[in-house]
Formats: structure tokens, sequence, C-alpha cells
């Protein structure tokens, strides 16, 4: 018989007999979070301050390599790249620039190519939350290197991997789960984030939405801690307020609502070209031959050559979401700008060169929303541009609520949220409706992954024991001879896989299988020897009527069994067997909720008269 325990493994015979029964839900809780979220916690804050560190030492290396490749100078002071008296010889600095990212993605790091978000996901599903220290050295160097030289990205992508690197390592250092360094990988990705931009609550939605993979406090403590404290630490250089200060907004009605939709659905179709655009000049790289070391020195040549169209096209151009934010762009600038910061980065990206997307998303939602705002009912260009920054971005990476935050906080309207939510959530439902997968996810399909980005209740964690064992069970007395038990199972009658073996009071000793009846079967000599005593002593896992079905479905696969006897917690005894076919119909049960369709309500119709034989009709 098998002693009920709370961890569901039991041997011998003994049994205790419980005077009161608890409640069946007593042991269970809302969360599964203990006291080790605190050492999360303070090592979140560690990795909240190294983020800042890491955020100002990425923002002085691209002011640095811009001075000293478009200016020859070596200073931090900020030069404009416009401003550069290279001429046509400026072409050559992003080529140059390229080729020293191509040299470090081959012989340093492969993993540096690329915006960053991207890796930081493989990373966390594939990799086990572990980044190594090359790639938390040579990501902020090589986008310095990229976006110094004129590329036309952003810096939050690498400062994300930056982050997340740092929090590895960290997390790498202690004796941690790979699900506890995944929170402190994606809280130093936060805190970087929030380093850079002064948003703290869309760097944490950015975690939920693109990043953990699931909302346990466990996890979602560590990133609050992280971005707090980020946002703490960047007034040492950087002072508090808004990045982009913007205040405008526009009465609700039903026309700015259509309005507000308009923008966001537009967004969407551009999100789509923007994707489309980024991996079919990927595609055409792979066609080329060469290694794909000397591929962002081709796309360094179309870097520079859109520098001379457009000068405003390179670097981070905060300055242009300051323009379309201002309204202050004419038509022509707006659209010269859209037109050649999208192809120089999407086939920069393609190449394989370093830098992020975001602030590049942003640039580009503004532009198409200050184009959009031309036709669209009464509100200043930078309100326009400002939903188009925000759906864009919340179209492009699939990160609605992020996006719309992100916007507030870097402009420090609140009196826009509403306006931005509604454009970033017909923005998020246009690309989801188009697109099978994201500008982010594409690149991870790319090299043979695939995740999903929906997350539900696990229905394991829903259903008890109780609901889904069998509750009539066929045993074997603990009493039968091992030679009967032989002679039973080699009998022509159907047998069950396995049987439960119990004594007289139905309280188990274990389980008799056909592996087992086949060892004993080539043994001979059993002598008086009864089954019971055969298993009596081994390790059996056990499962509880009020347990739930995912915690034994965890137990059965730490033993590697594929049946479980189901006792009672108070007497030991056997109320019913647990099995794999039985985890099944739980998985079956969620599946048939989002596949059956019924119609429970019906509008009552007032019934026709009925027409009899010989009325006039008409």
């Amino acid at each position: 018989m098998i002693s009920p325990s709370s961890h569901g493994r039991a041997a011998g015979p003994a049994a205790g007999t419980a005077r009161t029964r608890p409640h069946p839900t007593a042991h269970l809780g809302d969360f599964t979070t203990d006291r080790r979220v605190l050492i999360l916690m303070a090592l979140a804050a560690v990795v909240g301050c190294a983020s800042v560190g890491a955020s100002w030492l990425l923002l002085r290396l691209i002011t640095l390599c811009t001075n000293l490749a478009y200016h020859g100078r070596v200073t931090l002071e900020a030069l404009p790249i416009a401003g550069t008296p290279l001429g046509w010889w400026s072409v050559l600095v992003p080529v140059a620039g390229c080729v020293i990212i191509g040299f470090m993605a081959r012989y340093g790091s492969e993993k540096i190519r690329g915006h960053g978000i991207p890796e930081a996901i493989e990373a966390i599903l594939m990799g086990q939350s572990r980044i190594s220290p090359k790639v938390a050295v040579l990501k902020p160097l090589s986008s310095a290197i990229s976006i110094g030289t004129g590329g036309p990205f952003g810096a939050e992508g690498p400062i994300i991997m930056t982050g997340g690197a740092i929090g590895s390592i960290l997390a790498q250092m202690f004796h941690l789960t790979s699900n506890e360094r995944k929170a402190l990988l994606v809280a130093g990705a936060a805190g970087g984030m929030t380093a850079i931009f002064g948003t703290p609550i869309a760097a944490i939605l950015l975690a939920v939405e693109l990043l953990l993979f699931e909302l346990k406090p466990r996890s979602f403590l560590p990133v609050v801690v992280a971005a707090v404290v980020a946002a703490a630490g960047r007034t040492w250089f950087s002072p508090p307020g808004a990045l982009f200060p913007y205040h405008g907004a526009m009465p609700l009605s039903l026309e700015a609502l259509l309005a507000w939709i308009v923008v966001g659905v537009t967004a969407g179709l551009g999100s789509g070209v923007l994707t489309a655009m980024v991996y079919a000049s990927e595609d055409a790289f792979e066609k080329l031959p060469i290694h794909w070391m000397w591929w962002p020195a081709l796309g360094g040549l179309v870097i520079g050559v859109g520098g001379l169209i457009d000068p405003a096209a390179l670097g981070v151009g905060y300055d242009n979401i300051t323009h379309l934010l201002a309204g202050d762009l004419a038509i022509k600038a707006v659209l010269l700008l859209l037109a050649v910061k999208a192809i120089i980065w999407a086939v920069a990206l393609g190449s394989g060169t370093s830098g992020g997307v975001l602030a590049p998303l942003l640039i580009f939602g503004g532009a198409l929303g200050a184009l959009e705002g031309l036709g669209l009912p009464q509100a200043d260009t930078g309100f326009w541009a400002l939903l188009g920054m925000a759906a864009m971005m919340g179209g492009t990476m699939r990160a609605p609520l992020t996006a719309t935050l992100f916007a507030v906080e870097l402009t420090g309207d609140m009196a826009c949220l509403l306006p931005l939510l509604a454009a970033c959530g017909m923005a998020y439902a246009t690309t989801v409706l188009l697109l099978k997968r994201s500008i982010l996810t594409e690149k991870i399909a790319r090299r043979g992954h695939h995740i999903t980005r929906e997350t539900h209740a696990d229905p394991f964690d829903l259903t008890f024991v109780a609901s889904v064992m069998v509750g009539k069970v066929d045993v074997l007395p603990a009493a039968m001879p091992v030679d009967e038990a032989v002679a039973f199972f080699s009998a022509d009658a159907h047998r069950h896989k396995s049987y439960p073996v119990v004594d007289d009071g139905r309280r188990v000793f274990g389980l008799v299988s056909r592996a087992d009846i086949l060892a004993w079967a080539r043994e001979s000599g059993h002598g008086a020897a009864t089954i019971g005593e055969a298993v009596e002593g081994a390790d059996l896992v056990v499962a509880h009527p009020d347990e739930l079905v995912g915690t034994v479905a965890d137990r059965m696969a730490a033993g590697d069994v594929g049946r479980v006897p189901v006792i009672d917690r108070g007497d030991g005894r056997l109320v019913g067997l647990l099995a794999r076919k039985d985890l099944l119909r739980v998985r079956a049960r969620r599946l048939a909720e989002e596949r059956d369709r019924a119609v429970y309500l019906r509008l009552k119709t007032r019934p026709q008269k009925p027409v009899t034989e010989g009325a006039e009709i008409g």
C-alpha cells in the first residue's frame, strides 16, 4: 500500500487516516511564485543599473563614431551628418562601417547580425536564456559603428540585446533555472529600452507582449524593478521628462473615430509592405555568389547613395521625429524621407548589418500619418504623425499596448491615449489578418524555428484529476502468486497494459505491467511469492483526486510513466487511474472550445398565420 505524499510518490504498505478532510482546493493558490522572486528582484536592480551604463556608453559610441566618420573629429559633441565636409566621398563611409561589421560578425559572433529583438527571443526560447559575454561586447560596438557610419537604424534593438545579455550573464553566475535566467534577461532588455527612451511602462509592456511568453510574478516583478531603476538612473545623463514633448488632441466624434481607424489600417498595410521589403532584400542577398560577410558592404553602398539623395535618412534620425511632431516639414521633404529611408533601411537590414527597427518604424509611421493628415478631419499635422508612429510600431511588432503607451510616454501627452489605442488596435488587426508572421518572428522562422505569439490558460492547470480519471479500475490482489499472474496475462482474453496491485482494503502496493510479466515469465522457481511482495518497495508515482492534471502530468513526465494510480489523501485507498489518454481528453476539450460553434440564444419571431384552403392571397 502507498501512504499519501505531497510529492505524489509512495513506497510500502503503511498508510495513515485523516480525521478531517480539507477543502479540495485548500492546497492551491493563484500563483506558484515563492520567496526566490526576492533574489531575482535584487539581481534585477543590479541589471537595471548596468543597463543604464550600457545605454550611456552606446549613445556616446554612436556620437563618437559619427563625428569620427563624417567629420574626422574625436569629440562627443553632436555634429550633424548633413554638415560633413566629405561631399561625394561620404558614400564610402557606410561601406567602410559595414565592412568592419561583416568582419566582426564572421570572426567574432554571427549573433550580432540583425536588429536585436529576434536574437533575444531566440535566446529565450531556444537557448535557455544564455547569451555569451562576447555578444554583450560586440553587439553595442557593431551597432555604434553601423549607426555612426550612417546606418538608418535605431539604438533600441541593440540595447535590448545588450541589456538582455547583461541580465543573462549575471544570471549565469548564480545557480538559477532557465526560467529565472529568462526573467533577468528580459529585465535587462526592459532596462535598456527605458534608459534609451525614458519609457518604463512601455518597456514593461514590451517584455510582456514580446519577450516573456508568460505572465507570472516570478518574471514580471524583476522586469518592473529593472525598468524603474533604469528610469531613475537615466536622469544621470538625460533630463527627466518626455523625449519628444508634444501636446495635441482631437475631440471624440464618429468622424474622428473613423479617421483614427483609417490611420491604423493604413499603418498596418504599410507594416506589411515594409516587412516584405526587408525579406525580399534578404532573399536577394541570399542569391549572391559571395560570402555573407560581404553583404553588409553592399548594403552600405545603398545607404551611402541614399544619404546623397537625402542626408536626413541617415543615422538614428531622432530629429526627424521631432520635425514630424512639430509639423514643420514640407510635403516633398516628408515624401523623400519616407521613400529613401524605407529603401536603405530594408536593404541594410536584409544585408545582415547591425541596428534596431523601432526608431525607423516611428519615422515611417510618422511620415505616413503626416501625409494622411492632409485629407483627414481638422487636427494638426503632428497629431496624425503621432498616430502613424504608434500604429506603425504596434502593427509591425505586433505589440499594440506597447506602442500605445510608448507614444504616450515619449510625448507626455495623455490626451492622445484613446486615439492612439484605436489606431494601434486597427494596425494590429490588419497585420494579424494579413501576415502569418511579424518582422521579428519571420527572422526566427527563417532560422528553422517556430514560435506562437498567442498565450492562453493551460487547461491542465484548470482541471482536477478527479474529473478525468477512470473511477472503475480493474485491479489485481496483492496475494496473487506470481505464477498465477503470469498465467493471467498469458490468457487469450483482453488484458490492460498494467494493473494496480491492492490489498483487501484497496490500498495500493504498486503496478504490474506486461513488461513485469515478461520478465517474470523468463524466470523460474517463484514458489509461493506473491505479486504484492514482488512490487513492494518500488518507487511508485501516484496522484490524488484533488490535484491539478498539470501537476500530475509533470510528475508522469519526470518519472517516465504512462499510468498512475489515484489514491485518496485521507486513507490511501485506490479511487481511480489516470493514463495518458485521459490527459489527451483534456487537450481535446480545449480544442473543442476553439472549434465547436453553437447558438444558445435565439430571437423569437412572430409565428406566421396559417393560410387556409380557399383563402385569397395577396
